[in-house]
């Protein structure tokens, strides 16, 4: 069953005639076409999908492998949105609860159809992954397994952390990505124990950890990988930190199954940190899901988190980490799919400390 048609398909139990979407990801999750965020919306109704954009989009629509979607021209979105709900009786109609105001604003004056907002009612049916998606997702994260392979025999002390990003950046989009997910992290030396500080211009020198968190989409979807190397001869704590991390990482991953809920996945990893002396230096939550965004539903796992339960065909990150104001920090993340026949590493790039420049 398509996506649309699952979509459909929740009409009568929502009670309402038609779905409205303006979340470009739920756009192209649902039909496969790329409009930028602004640039017009999706009406679906019970027997319908139409886009509607503008004439930047036509020869786009025209090329749409997709019958389910008719396209609609027009420089009047909401006016062009009424009119349509009115001339198929549309007369309940829900809405992503993300909207702006101001679009609430214009939908409010606007539409003769009484709306309806709904909270992550796409977001929930994104967390399931298909085939298709599970494929791209290996694929972006085989990306980025070489991506950082190719990190590590380029950088070296003198280097700054902008320059670390600026490198991996532009290796990543020469190979296939078409753009970051969110901004590289790259820190070192100090900045290593901030979880989310930007590359900066500091110069990574030798003794220093260096973090490096990043995530591109290829072919719409995102990875989402850390990796801490070191630079020439480090602290002894902080190769202990390493250790204490890495271990808390493998046992999340040997935790995760089907059903099994946030809390506890947590705990496998946290109480390994925790038992070690360094609680109060894991400030973050366990992980979260990826797909199509670099947060997707479960935006966070964590110790409170016993609502979340872990599905088949889910796929999240596992990051813990130990951050040391003034000595430095370390997080190892990876992303797992979750299926009834186990759990998939999908980032495999190598977890072991490795130490450029001996």
């Amino acid at each position: 069953m398509s996506r649309i048609k699952r979509l459909q398909k929740k009409f009568e139990k929502l009670y309402i005639d038609a779905f409205f979407v303006t979340d470009e990801k739920n756009i192209y999750y649902l039909t496969g076409f790329n409009l930028m965020e602004g640039d017009g919306c999706l009406l679906v109704t019970k027997d319908n999908a139409i886009i509607i954009t503008d004439d930047r989009y036509q020869l786009a629509l025209e090329e749409l492998e997709n019958d389910e979607v008719v396209g609609m021209i027009t420089r009047d979105y909401y006016g062009s949105l009424n009119k349509i709900c009115q001339g198929m009786k549309v007369t309940v109609l829900g809405y992503e609860d993300t909207v702006t105001y101001a679009l609430f604003d214009v939908l409010d004056e606007q539409m003769a159809a009484d709306l309806v907002p709904f909270h992550q009612q796409l977001e929930r049916m994104r967390m399931i992954k298909d085939s298709d998606e599970v494929n791209a997702l290996r694929t972006s994260a085989d990306l980025h397994s070489a991506g950082y392979q190719y990190l590590l025999e380029n950088v070296h002390a003198g280097m700054t952390e902008r320059h670390v990003a600026n490198l991996l950046d532009f290796w990543m989009k020469e190979h296939g990505a078409s753009g970051a997910s969110f901004p590289t992290i790259v820190t070192s030396g100090k900045n290593a124990a901030k979880p989310h500080a930007t590359a900066s211009k500091k110069v990574i020198e030798d003794g220093d950890v260096v973090t490096v968190d990043f995530g591109y989409y290829v072919n719409g979807y995102t990875a989402d990988m850390t990796r801490t190397f070191a630079v020439g001869s480090i602290d002894p704590e902080l190769r202990d930190v390493y250790q204490i991390v890495n271990e808390a990482r493998e046992a999340v991953i040997q935790a995760a199954h089907v059903g099994q809920r946030g809390d506890q996945l947590d705990f496998a990893g946290r109480q390994i940190i925790e038992t070690a002396g360094y609680g109060d230096e894991f400030n973050h939550g366990m992980g979260h899901g990826i797909g199509l965004s670099v947060h997707e539903l479960p935006a966070s796992y964590g110790p409170s988190t016993k609502n979340v339960k872990l599905r088949n065909n889910e796929v999240i990150t596992v990051e813990p980490g130990i951050y040391i104001p003034e000595i430095g920090g370390v997080r190892i993340e990876d992303d797992i799919l979750i299926t009834h026949g186990g759990v998939e590493v999908l980032t495999k790039a190598p977890t072991d400390l490795i130490i450029v420049g001996e």
